[in-house]
């Protein structure tokens, strides 16, 4: 099925989708907006024609409404939201609504990705997390080819059988072919539950647990190829900060 169909009667051939196509897979010709191959799909057209003539039949548009610039939030206000996150480790029983884990997800999914490829995967963790959580408990303990790597941050911590999530009530991990678009994914998603006063902690321990013992990443059953690149400890804060804490110096320079 094309991905990128052009409405004839719709399209007036103003060029503003050709002239902001990533791929420059569209052309103009006899008036009207044509589709070559090479097309990344990556939606600007969809985005910008003023009269609606871009059509993506394989892609869920449902939720394609009004299109709204983050310029309409208070930048300094935002900055300084951005100032006040903190890595939470202390959690309350509450657990987080399916709407609001919903907000996360969608968050991650609209997340840029190169080439648009949208190959980042989010497995929420459900019935197996204690099972999984377990084991990484069971080979922290062991110290099977761990303490050469983590004894300096593990010799003063009582590994309990909530030391990697926090008894907190989600857990989503991001994966990937690579590091960047699920970071990136990550990086929107804590934004999100931020704004909806949750709290999250990023899982080192448990990515190098996927990385230790092959069976632990096998028990995700993420897709081939995948490796766990985040794992989102989420859940609403059991502790108020009262203060932005301080920063070195900003190192930026110009050449």
């Amino acid at each position: 099925m094309q991905q990128i169909v052009i409405n004839k009667e719709k399209c007036i051939g103003c060029g503003k989708c050709a002239k902001d196509c990533v791929d420059s897979a569209i052309t103009i010709e006899g008036g009207k907006a044509v589709v070559r191959e090479g097309c990344l799909e990556c939606g600007h057209c969809f985005a910008i024609c003023p009269t609606g003539a871009v059509e993506m039949p394989g892609y869920d548009t449902s939720d394609c409404g009004e299109f709204v610039s983050l310029s309409e939030i208070d930048s300094a206000r935002f900055l300084q939201g951005i100032k006040s996150r903190r890595t939470m480790r202390q959690f309350q029983k509450r657990p987080v609504e399916a709407a609001k884990v919903k907000m996360i997800l969608e968050a991650g999914r609209y997340a840029p990705t190169a080439k648009n490829s949208q190959k980042v995967a989010f497995t929420v963790l459900t019935s197996r997390r204690k099972e999984i959580e377990k084991e990484c408990v069971k080979l922290f303990r062991t110290g099977v080819d761990v303490g050469s790597k983590f004894i300096k941050s593990l010799e003063r911590s009582e590994i309990d059988d909530n030391f990697f999530f926090k008894g907190a009530p989600l857990v989503i991990v991001v994966s990937g072919y690579d590091s960047v678009d699920p970071s990136l994914a990550s990086a929107y998603m804590e934004l999100m539950a931020n704004s909806l006063g949750l709290g999250v902690l990023y899982s080192g321990f448990f990515r190098a647990c996927t990385i230790l013992n092959p069976l632990i990443k096998a028990r995700l059953k993420l897709p081939m190829g995948h490796k766990v690149v985040t794992c989102m400890i989420i859940g609403y804060p059991a502790v108020a900060y009262k203060r932005i804490p301080p920063r070195k110096p900003r190192k930026a320079r110009r050449r």
